[in-house]
């Protein structure tokens, strides 16, 4: 089973796509159409020219391996997927050969994270509103997508991994609930800029805070971001009542 997990940056994607490397029945693919989103758009990301360097700048290709079977012999492959690499020129045809699964955060916290690491964040960059096209076009050609939130995973790891694992049609394995802190062997270059927080964890953190404040300059964004998380939130998997802490 391929499965195609889409998110925008800051959403606890990376530490699902640990979660999931920890099986030892998956592997796992770190953004696999960075380089070509880059390559394609000329934008002035950290580390672009290693991340070009280092990937498939050419999106065909991608796309063609997003479809091919698991790595190495696994029986799955996880691909982490960031919804604002979908832009015009990304084929799409091999949405039929993957599930998709909608990974979402409340725009505030994704927003308070963002601009930690790259200020002024744009609409763009935070892939709310092609997340939801995204979700619709997935929709509009009869597969099934699901959807769910950090939060939830957040407040109770077990339980939302476990719903999710039934709804892809998979058991669930408790070796998806740690790993060694210090990355993964399939980060993207990448990661030495972004993942300094994943890389020191050795799980799920625990349930998250009070929601952090917008600065005022982001609030335009963050009232574009909010419908769109919104309407996916509502059709997000449900922790069990009984697994609640």
């Amino acid at each position: 089973m391929n499965i195609a997990v889409w998110s925008g940056p800051r959403n606890l994607s990376t530490a699902m796509m640990y979660a999931f490397g920890a099986r030892a029945d998956f592997a796992v693919w770190d953004e696999p159409f960075y380089a070509a989103y880059l390559s394609m758009t000329g934008l002035d990301h950290p580390m672009r020219a290693a991340i070009i360097a280092a990937g498939e700048p050419d999106p065909e290709r991608v796309a063609e391996r997003c479809a091919a079977a698991a790595p190495s012999g696994a029986a799955h492959f996880y691909q982490k997927h960031m919804t604002h690499h979908m832009i015009d020129g990304v084929p799409r045809d091999w949405f039929a050969h993957v599930r998709h699964v909608f990974l979402i955060r409340h725009p505030e916290r994704v927003l308070a994270s963002y601009a930690a690491k790259r200020e002024n964040p744009t609409l763009g960059d935070i892939g709310f509103v092609q997340q939801a096209e995204i979700f619709d076009a997935v929709r509009a050609s009869g597969l099934p997508a699901m959807v769910i939130d950090s939060h939830d995973i957040r407040q109770a790891p077990q339980a939302m991994l476990t719903a999710l694992c039934g709804a892809l049609g998979l058991a669930f394995d408790p070796a998806m609930l740690a790993w060694p802190a210090g990355g993964h062997p399939d980060d993207g270059v990448w990661a030495a800029h972004w993942y300094d927080a994943v890389h020191r964890s050795t799980g799920f953190a625990g349930p998250e805070g009070s929601m952090p404040t917008v600065p005022e300059a982001l609030l335009p964004v963050y009232e574009a971001a909010l419908e769109p998380y919104q309407r996916l939130r509502d059709l997000a998997l449900s922790c069990p009542k009984e697994a609640r802490p």
